[in-house]
């Protein structure tokens, strides 16, 4: 294949990306149609079929593709601050910021495959050990530097990511405080929950059960 067709069918397969996004975010999964994904971007059903073997296969490109952004938005908040610990902290920051500007995208990663079952919770699992490789990266660095005590950080990150799903799922469905207005106070408690008890607390606790 040539570089101009390779670069044809790239374009072709975001054209369908963005259209697809639109329709899966405003109907859901099962709800969704296929020719109106085709309708948006002047193509035939066979047309989309030839980039995207089947609907599930273009739901969950939709969401790599939505993860793939998300990533990079925490990478970059992350590699712009001044200590591991901070930068643990904005990754988690830019997440949840990204998450708030957009509702529709955010019940899109978070819940509008549930009814596919399995596969949609396989292909979230996969979503937030992505994120949460992000968070342990930077949680395994302010071990290094002395920042937080000795934790699990692989469980550690995980908690953080299972925070966020709560603030982000109470949001869409309760009309709780959007993900960046939950943000400084959820900050502040996952920061506290990962550095070391002052030894006076420990001692103090110590007496008490003596």
């Amino acid at each position: 294949m040539s570089e101009s067709s390779t670069q044809q069918r790239t374009q072709t397969r975001e054209r369908i990306l963005e259209a697809a996004e639109t329709v899966f975010a405003d109907n859901g999964y099962h709800d969704a149609l296929v020719d109106e994904i085709g309708k948006r971007t002047s193509m035939s059903k066979g047309g989309l079929y030839f980039h995207f073997p089947s609907k599930e296969d273009l739901f969950f490109a939709v969401m790599d593709r939505l993860a793939n952004k998300l990533v990079r938005r925490a990478e970059k908040a992350a590699a712009s601050a001044d200590t591991p610990l901070e930068a643990a902290e904005a990754a988690l920051d830019a997440v949840l910021s990204a998450l708030s500007v957009q509702k529709r995208l955010a019940r899109l990663l978070i819940t509008q495959g549930y009814s596919m079952g399995n596969a949609f919770e396989a292909k979230r699992a996969e979503m937030f050990d992505r994120f949460a490789g992000v968070i342990k990266q930077r949680l395994d660095e302010a071990g290094k530097a002395g920042q937080i005590g000795k934790i699990d950080t692989d469980l550690a990150s995980r908690v953080w990511l299972g925070a966020v799903n709560e603030v982000v799922v109470h949001w869409l469905f309760s009309a709780g405080p959007t993900p960046k207005q939950a943000a400084p106070e959820l900050k502040k408690f996952l920061v506290q929950s990962v550095q070391p008890v002052p030894t006076s607390v420990t001692s103090a606790i110590s007496e008490g059960n003596s």
